[in-house]
């Protein structure tokens, strides 16, 4: 197992409980510190994505495996719900398009709301019409990490920290991986799940055997945060009706009720967690079409992200690309690209997909 962010330790709890003897490999000295660490902390219900793609199967199974998960395991979270909201008559169609995709995921509770409607759940709110997404909440994303590490390590998981992996070739009986670090050495694995998130290309790249055509080109979306100084007059999720470069500036909360925008998007050739303050105007004039109270000087910059794409910048966002042996031809082998959000939601059901691939014959 390669990787010890949310979905690698979700995939290693799976294996471990599977009955498999796991190892996972990981570069850093912590769980989760890239893409699990720098989202929105966001449950998703399973509304943006095409009906029948791995993204929506996933978010919708994994949503509700999620909530339950957390309840059992004692994972800190909130169903609070989420208003996506049209604040000019020319985004109603789309909304109401929304409407019908959400609905062909499975997503049956949504509900449509007039701007009064909407107005009235939230008062600070400006808008001409809205969708109100009931299962959408929040999560406190390294208290599931934590869960997931723990019930892996329970079932005989071992973590490997700061145990980069350097290349590896397939061979009779499974993947010679050549691992380094401070003891570096090398281990040979009957099944293998590069789940690497940000750097899953590159380490596919190091596989001898793996056709080079078979892995995806990597991309680079930034996303910055800004906070909000005081608290926010808001108890649902805001999300401004889609746009084109993705889901726009939207308003999230926390589990303490501190509001954060953002993502915005920004395409970066390396990896770069600084916020610009410059950015800052930008996320004013986005937040201000459906909060138009935001005061001036009410942000600050919080922190920012990085999201793996396969596509390019203006193409269709691209499905989550799990790739097993019937894909690739390496037995024992299967490589996640693209797992960005609603990754963290679909972890559970991604894990099991995982499963799914390594045992298909």
């Amino acid at each position: 197992m390669i990787g010890a962010g949310a979905i690698g330790l979700a995939v290693a709890r799976a294996l471990a409980l599977s009955g498999r003897e796991v190892v996972v490999l990981e570069a850093e000295d912590a769980i989760g510190t890239g893409i699990s660490s720098r989202n929105s902390e966001v449950i998703h219900a399973g509304i943006y994505y095409p009906a029948g793609s791995l993204k929506a199967r996933t978010c919708v199974e994994g949503r509700e495996r999620l909530y339950g998960y957390c309840e059992e395991r004692g994972v800190p979270h909130r169903r609070c719900g989420k208003l996506i909201v049209a604040t000019a008559e020319e985004q109603i169609e789309g909304l109401r398009a929304l409407e019908t995709k959400a609905r062909a995921n499975g997503v049956a509770d949504i509900a449509w709301l007039e701007g009064r409607e909407a107005m009235d759940l939230e008062p600070a709110l400006s808008c001409v019409a809205a969708l109100l997404s009931p299962s959408t909440g929040i999560i406190d994303s390294h208290g599931l990490m934590l869960a997931y590490r723990g019930d892996a390590e329970a079932a005989g998981a071992v973590i490997a920290f700061r145990s980069p992996v350097l290349g590896g070739e397939a061979i009779e009986g499974g993947t010679l991986l050549e691992v380094g670090g401070a003891e570096p050495g090398r281990l040979l694995a009957r099944e293998v799940v590069n789940a690497a998130g940000l750097f899953a290309q590159p380490v596919a790249a190091t596989l001898r055997g793996l056709d080079p055509a078979t892995i995806p080109t990597r991309r680079f979306a930034k996303g910055s945060y800004f906070s909000l100084a005081g608290r926010a007059p808001f108890t649902h999720l805001i999300y401004p009706a889609p746009e084109q470069a993705g889901l726009g500036v939207h308003l999230t909360l926390d589990l303490a009720g501190q509001a954060k925008f953002g993502p915005d998007v920004e395409w970066v050739e390396a990896l770069d967690y600084d916020v610009d303050p410059g950015r800052c105007a930008g996320f004013y004039e986005a937040v201000r079409r459906y909060w138009p109270g935001l005061g001036d000087g009410a942000l600050q910059p919080a922190y920012a992200g990085i999201r793996p794409k396969i596509q390019a910048p203006g193409e269709p966002a691209r499905d989550f690309l799990l790739q097993g042996p019937a894909a690739h031809g390496v037995p024992g082998l299967v490589n996640l690209y693209g797992i960005e959000s609603p990754g963290l939601t679909a972890s559970l059901a991604l894990a099991d997909a995982v499963l799914g691939a390594l045992e298909a014959r």
